[in-house]
């Protein structure tokens, strides 16, 4: 399944050349053009998510070109931003957006391959127990679950090449994140159990909110929330309903693309 269109953030079509408008105004933000990733509802919905305090350090891992780890950085103005990225395109994009937003005093674009061996990363700067908050959108999918894009960053962006890929990542996630930390991501519905398998004995207090199109359907996609080393129980949130029966965002997802609950 891919993913979630943003209705009201991205217009039809923008080159390179183009920022979108992002946020209500708030975020100007350079993408590739259309048929490259781009990032757009599920960026939001984990943004909105984020739960920033001021004085972290917050890593957007596997950042694309900056959506989430720069609409915590605008909202939080006390925070320090890492946007991890291994496309060298993408991390340019990153880059551009952060200076473009007045951000690039608390941003740093760091090019690393988020499941390369530890030694690799830590060459790249991906330091263990060194963030407070770690934001992630991984691939989607295991090799063979789904038709690969021709188009290289995008084929890379939606899935791993390796069958163990959703594992590494969310290793490399445990390692980075400090004892006490936070880990908020967002994925398939269908891919919950197998996150859950990866985040054990890693982090607890693990909290899931399902995504639902509408009301009384089944979930899209799932936000997932947990604490490195915590012992406190599993929680099952209330679920988050995209969209009215009008086919418009429900006014509490509006206000997310509207950034107002961005923290």
């Amino acid at each position: 399944m891919p993913p979630v269109p943003d209705q009201e953030s991205r217009p039809d079509s923008c080159p390179d050349s183009c920022p979108d408008s992002w946020l209500g105004g708030r975020l100007s933000l350079r993408q590739p053009a259309r048929g490259g990733h781009r990032a757009g509802t599920d960026a939001v919905l984990l943004a909105a998510m984020a739960g920033a305090r001021p004085g972290e350090t917050v890593c957007d891992l596997g950042a694309g070109t900056g959506a989430v780890g720069l609409a915590v950085a605008l909202a939080c103005p006390e925070t320090r931003v890492m946007l991890v990225e291994r496309d060298e395109q993408a991390a340019s994009l990153a880059r551009i957006n952060a200076e473009a937003n007045g951000l690039a005093d608390r941003v740093e674009v760091i090019e690393a391959d988020v499941t390369a061996p530890g030694r690799s990363r830590r060459a790249a700067g991906l330091l263990p127990d060194t963030v407070d908050l770690l934001l992630t959108n991984p691939p989607f999918f295991e090799p063979g679950r789904h038709r690969t894009s021709p188009v290289a960053a995008k084929a890379s962006a939606h899935g791993f090449s390796e069958p163990d890929g959703l594992e590494a990542w969310l290793r490399t996630c445990a390692d980075l994140i400090r004892p006490g930390g936070r880990l908020v991501l967002i994925h398939r519905a269908d891919a919950l159990p197998a996150c859950l398998d990866a985040m054990a004995g890693r982090f607890g207090g693990i909290s899931v909110t399902p995504v639902q199109p509408r009301a009384g359907t089944a979930a899209i996609r799932v936000l997932v929330a947990g604490m490195r080393g915590s012992r406190a129980p599993f929680a099952l949130a209330p679920a988050l309903v995209l969209h009215g029966p009008d086919g418009r965002f429900t006014p509490e997802v509006a206000a997310m693309h509207r950034g107002e609950t961005i923290s």
